[in-house]
């Protein structure tokens, strides 16, 4: 059988809250279908896209930037140049914000060390 789950089982699947699944349904990033009895369900392709869209909003990615890739995603082959180029530039803004925080990275472990060797004869 094919998955069929509903919004609060895809909300603790993913951890995503039913309210921004809602979101991304309302702005057309993410789809899901009703049964008879207007529950709304997700299937396979709609989780998968679902932790496409979560795997790059924990990255950073600005919601307009994802939801122009999703859309251009409808057309089909026409559109992969115009799709690459944004996921292109989206890693290079990924790369500059990795690096910053490597930077910060590097200076708060400088200071801890600092802090670990300034009281090591003080305990």
């Amino acid at each position: 059988m094919k998955t069929a789950l509903s919004i609060s089982e895809v909300s603790e699947k993913l951890s995503i809250t039913p309210d921004t699944l809602r979101y991304y349904e309302k702005i057309g990033m993410a789809k899901s279908h009703r049964r008879e009895s207007g529950i709304r369900y997700y299937d396979e392709n709609d989780i998968s896209r679902l932790e496409f869209i979560k795997c790059m909003r924990d990255a950073g990615i600005s919601i307009e930037a994802l939801n122009e890739y999703l859309t251009l995603l409808e057309d089909g082959e026409k559109s992969w140049e115009q799709r690459k180029a944004i996921l292109v530039e989206q890693r290079d803004e990924l790369l500059k914000k990795k690096e910053a925080i490597d930077k910060s990275l590097a200076r708060l472990n400088y200071k801890i060390d600092n802090y670990e060797t300034l009281f090591k004869g003080k305990k």
